[in-house]
């Protein structure tokens, strides 16, 4: 990893120095539910690298509290992970489940201390006594219940005696905290369910903000090194440990910036979605974002932790370009990989002026590649070419084989076109072409000009392969789901055609195929009788090309007849009535009941969805605007959406389940599918975030990476503060609750 000091490698050396530590230990908790991805490599790198660099030790440690959602095959992908990136945990693999009868001894001491309370109240019940970010909670009646309560509830908790949600531990902390994680947490709930370890022992297990700091202690962790969602768990953290007054050491918590790559996503649910759903093979496989996929499709351990170094480590989230993490595994390969010949798509010459059979001595390296070794390759009379090399009409600027212009075998000689053999319908099937015997490379004296040279295999020697050409899984830079999932991301060509040395002298599992890309034995799916390979990355950044490629070029524009000034044309009594209605009786503004009452098309939809809405003037709004629009191009029955629909959209605003950001969206999801706004809505997670606790971290880095704006606000340009509103709302791509936001920032920004 990266060996220049970022803050987290300066504060273990800090420590080290000023003698707090006398030993680095640092930690990797993964739940095991799932395969851990590109971003869990950041953090295997992260921590190993750190305790490597300061010569201590790390931990790897599986977080398995939620018996509901774990499995040893997700612990064993773990441990394959770790490994293949090339480091080595301390001892044996830990489990949090392996101190649980020393958590629930902690749970005791808590409440014994008056610390920690068992709470009887429904999940209804206890999110209304939590309060809001604006108004404390009210701690609940049940906290008043005797130590000696406390102690025989939660051991018969623990054997099992009640239902799962029937009762929780609680720590008793402060229900008007600002940091609502201080607002009496949960430390441990029921769960009847199996353990993957533990069997069926226990019948409650600890929350993770219980856990985590109590395993990191038991384990003598130094530095526990977390992601920025957990910022706020911190002080629940040192809650814990200093309300126990443990023996020091203790471990403290780190924050780091998580890893977020375009074009791809890393949430677990989502991962799943696409595994059990069948849009991908496997977890391991190789268009996704799991260190599995990675491994299968080529990656080298190398690349992947060169890509961890050149991001760094920040206190920001932020989004990388994936084309960085290409690069990455490139520019590896490139110093690495034999370059060998392969034709995808074979188009059969025959060399009519050659005879017999050559081998022709080929360097695996160009000359800028440290690196030695070569094959023979043999050449007859009877060659491939690919198909993309030769045009019969060929366009200006095309330098391959064509009827009139000669081309050059790469390593061989020049050939030129003679003739072609065609099929009943006039496709030409084969080449006729004559070679220059005295054009071979490295020896050409035959003075003749080409532009480019192509790759070739002899026809009687070549090797049969499959190629699994890979690309990326989603075709928009930020895919919400399955509904962006890129329909090119794997294709497959079933007889492509290699050089013999490729198969038979096994120098690599990875090559470059000159002119194609970085191709990899696929571990599974390869035997001599089928080889299969699969395609790493292109030798080019093509994607970018492609995208422009297939944007639709933009018509000119039309001139604008200047628009005359004129007297509006009066309203009949049916409109001037519906308008008195309108702005009377439902309060609408002048504006939009004008629009709706102008238009009877418009005032029978509004009318209709009046009867299934109470959201009048949203629904007046959407209806003025975003129906109106569609009506311009359609008639009403050829919508895909009706009056209902757009009720239950003004509805989702109003009860703020959605903003009137993302209700746009819906709206057009709508207009093209049919789907109603609910199903919309839950496929794509566009539910409005109001959770005070998730918008804080955005708020206060949003804060963090704008100092001159903040000092500039606090001196008095009150102007600065819808910049701020601005940028976490496009931190949280428009979803989080605006209301809650202009509280957050209005509190950060005074304090």
């Amino acid at each position: 990893m990266n060996k220049k000091r970022d803050f987290l490698r300066t504060i273990v050396e800090n420590d080290l120095k000023s003698g707090k530590y006398k030993e680095i230990i640092t930690r990797f908790p993964p739940e095991p539910n799932g395969f851990p991805h590109i971003g869990h490599a950041k953090s295997i790198a992260l921590n190993f690298g750190i305790a490597k660099e300061f010569h201590g030790r790390c931990n790897l440690r599986m977080d398995d509290t939620n018996p509901t959602t774990e499995d040893t095959k997700y612990v064993e992908a773990i441990k394959d992970a770790v490994k293949w990136l090339g480091f080595e945990w301390d001892g044996d693999v830990r489990y949090t489940s392996d101190y649980f009868h020393k958590l629930y001894e902690y749970a005791i001491e808590l409440i014994k201390m008056g610390k920690a309370y068992v709470d009887s109240l429904n999940e209804e019940e206890m999110r209304e006594y939590r309060g809001t970010v604006t108004t404390p909670g009210k701690r609940s009646k049940y906290a008043q219940r005797s130590i000696e309560e406390n102690l025989d509830l939660f051991e018969r908790m623990k054997r099992g005696e009640f239902r799962d949600g029937e009762h929780v531990l609680r720590a008793k902390i402060d229900m008007s905290a600002a940091n609502m994680k201080m607002r009496d947490p949960l430390l441990y709930r029921i769960r009847h369910a199996h353990h993957f370890r533990a069997g069926d022992e226990w019948a409650v297990y600890p929350m993770y903000d219980f856990a985590h700091p109590l395993s990191d202690y038991i384990e003598g962790v130094t530095h526990s090194i977390c992601t920025l969602e957990f910022e706020n768990n911190r002080e629940l953290y040192d809650w814990v440990l200093d309300t126990l007054e443990l023996k020091p050491p203790r471990p403290y918590q780190h924050e780091f910036a998580r890893l977020n790559i375009n074009y791809t996503v890393m949430s677990k649910r989502k991962l799943l979605e696409l595994v059990n759903g069948g849009y991908v093979n496997g977890w391991d496989d190789p268009r996704l974002p799991t260190i599995a996929g990675y491994k299968r499709r080529g990656y080298t351990p190398e690349s992947i932790l060169n890509f961890c170094e050149s991001i760094g480590v920040a206190k920001a989230n932020s989004v990388v370009d994936v084309a960085q993490l290409e690069f990455a595994i490139r520019d590896d390969l490139n110093k690495k990989a034999p370059r060998v010949m392969c034709v995808e798509d074979p188009l059969k010459i025959t060399i009519e002026n050659f005879e017999g059979e050559e081998e022709i001595e080929a360097s695996y390296y160009p000359a800028d590649v440290a690196k030695e070794g070569s094959r023979k390759m043999p050449f007859g009379k009877e060659i491939y070419i690919d198909w993309a090399d030769f045009e019969e009409n060929p366009p200006k600027g095309y330098y391959r084989l064509t009827p009139t212009q000669p081309v050059r075998l790469k390593h061989a000689y020049i050939i030129k076109y003679q003739d072609a053999i065609r099929d009943e319908n006039g496709k030409i099937v084969e080449i006729i072409a004559h070679y220059y015997p005295d054009s071979k490379s490295g020896n050409d004296t035959s003075g003749i000009k080409v532009k480019s040279a192509i790759q070739w295999v002899e026809a009687h020697h070549a090797k049969r392969v499959e190629l699994r050409l890979y690309d990326r899984l989603f075709k928009v830079e930020n895919p919400r789901g399955i509904e962006d999932l890129n329909p090119d991301s794997l294709k497959i060509i079933k007889d492509a055609l290699v050089e013999p040395a490729v198969i038979e002298d096994r120098v690599s599992k990875r090559f470059q195929f000159e002119r194609m890309g970085y191709f990899y034995a696929d571990p599974v799916d390869y035997d001599d009788a089928h080889p299969v390979f699969n395609k790493i990355v292109s030798l080019k950044d093509s994607w970018n090309k492609k995208q422009q490629k297939q944007k639709p070029k933009e018509q000119p524009k039309q001139k604008q007849n200047p628009q005359k000034e004129g007297k509006v044309t009066p309203m009949t009594k049916e409109q001037e009535a519906l308008f008195k209605h309108y702005t009377q009786d439902l309060k609408l503004g002048n504006e939009v009941a004008n629009t709706i009452a102008r238009d009877q098309a418009l005032a029978s939809f509004f009318e209709k969805a009046l009867q299934c809405s109470s959201s009048v003037t949203t629904l007046a709004n959407l209806i003025a605007n975003e129906v109106a629009k569609e009506l311009k191009e359609k008639s009403i029955e050829e919508l895909f959406f009706d009056p209902s629909y757009v009720a239950e959209l003004a509805r989702l605003i109003d009860e703020e389940i959605i903003s009137t950001k993302i209700a746009k969206e819906v709206f057009e999801e709508m207009a093209k599918s049919g789907k109603s706004p609910t199903e919309i809505v839950e496929e794509r997670g566009l539910k409005q975030i109001s959770d005070p606790e998730e918008i804080l971290p955005i708020v206060k880095k949003v804060i963090q990476d704008n100092p001159e704006n903040v000092k500039k606000y606090k001196d008095g340009n009150q102007k600065l503060f819808g910049f701020f509103i601005g940028q976490v709302l496009k931190a949280t791509n428009g979803k989080a609750n605006p209301k809650v936001v202009n509280h957050l920032v209005t509190q950060m920004l005074n304090s």
